[in-house]
């Protein structure tokens, strides 16, 4: 009769695993971004995961990003975009620090979930449009 009791109490943690397993890695999409002609070396992921608030977190991670200085022309900052349905216009959520390290992370906020993120050169880090250099992004999430 123990042994009894004890299956069925495997049997009910091994489904409530699977099920909060299931749970946190369907919230989460990951998306490599696309090879870049401005920084042919570079390469990247971005994860997105929306939280409690209804807000977007995004998580990207970014290696072989070369100095924004060394691009040609040489340009200050790397300025990180997101479309959305809500805004015809991509948002600037940030600037990318810390280029001179093979690798790069990045973190942000936002309450309009992602349709897509891509990353730019800049002379200006608080530019509201963005440049004409992209140097990653990702296709349509």
């Amino acid at each position: 009769m123990k042994t009894n009791y004890l299956v069925q109490k495997l049997v009910l943690f091994l489904v409530l695993y699977f099920v909060l397993l299931l749970t946190f890695t369907s919230c989460s999409k990951k998306i490599q971004f696309e090879n870049s002609n401005v920084v042919p070396a570079a390469r990247g992921d971005v994860s997105v995961k929306k939280d409690k608030n209804n807000n977007y977190n995004i998580q990207m991670e970014v290696s072989y990003l070369a100095e924004p200085e060394r691009l040609q022309p040489p340009k200050k900052y790397y300025v990180v975009w997101l479309s959305s349905s809500d805004n015809q216009i991509p948002l600037n959520i940030g600037q990318i620090v810390g280029t001179s390290k093979l690798h790069v992370k990045f973190e942000s906020v936002s309450s309009s979930k992602p349709k897509r993120i891509f990353i730019t050169a800049e002379d200006d880090a608080s530019t509201q449009y963005p440049g004409q250099y992209v140097v990653l992004e990702t296709d349509k999430f």
